[in-house]
């Protein structure tokens, strides 16, 4: 008798809710693109919310062999630039501030999810070059890279749940450009602090449900979601 994945042990109904959990963060990413209507501006968290729409489907499809969409090649494709497009945000960003370690920068978690990603996928592509038959989940290449990326991505849960467990408990806060830990941390902070600041005109009200498609806690809710299931699956295929 032969060698079971692991993949293959896990029980259906445990795929079946990281399924429906993906397919939400899904249906969440969509609302927060239609809210924050990029095609009208700019839009600071298009980019983090279409690769969260990409990555719930993506996730939905390797968990569910019945909502595969797109060949796998053409995941590698997209995952292959949305790293490199977080990877240079993340540059940019880091660059901008002159900080040797973007700890502010929210961006990050979203390079190391796209990354994993990216590198699933071309997992999956040595296995069809070598001929091995390709089910939803299998056995990855490299385990060790495997399991270096389940590490990172449960600290980025970790931090997640840490940053919505509220201000006066969190170790970071939520700002307009996104995370921040609490307290000082740049050693520009007390000149900007110092300078004037300009009256803000007042802004209509936006409609609540807009409101909450666009909370900061509801992008969280959907990172620690993403983090969470692809550490899971990374963990039964290594």
């Amino acid at each position: 008798m032969g060698y079971a994945p692991p993949a293959q042990m896990i029980p259906g109904w445990i795929l079946g809710i990281f399924t429906a959990v993906m397919l939400i963060v899904a249906v969440a990413s969509a609302a927060r693109l239609l809210a924050a209507r990029p095609w009208r501006g700019a839009a600071a968290h298009a980019d983090i919310d279409a690769g969260q729409l990409l990555m719930g489907i993506a996730m939905a499809g390797m968990l569910t062999a019945n909502l595969r969409t797109l060949p796998d090649g053409a995941w590698e494709a997209i995952f292959g630039a949305l790293t490199g497009w977080f990877a240079w945000r993340v540059y940019e960003e880091t660059r901008r501030r002159k900080a040797s370690v973007p700890a502010s920068d929210h961006r990050l978690p979203y390079l190391v999810h796209g990354a994993a990603m990216f590198y699933v996928y071309l997992s999956l592509a040595a296995s069809a070059a070598a001929g091995a038959p390709v089910p939803v989940m299998q056995r990855l290449h490299l385990p060790t890279l495997a399991l270096v990326f389940a590490l990172l991505l449960v600290g980025y849960a970790v931090r997640d749940l840490d940053l919505l467990s509220g201000p006066a408990g969190g170790r970071y806060t939520l700002t307009g450009a996104g995370i921040a830990p609490a307290g000082p941390v740049l050693a520009t902070a007390p000149a900007l602090a110092s300078a004037p600041a300009a009256p803000a005109p007042p802004a209509a009200p936006a409609p609540p449900a807009r409101r909450l498609a666009l909370a900061p806690r509801l992008e969280i809710g959907c990172r620690i979601a993403i983090g969470v299931s692809i550490a899971f699956m990374l963990i039964i295929t290594i």
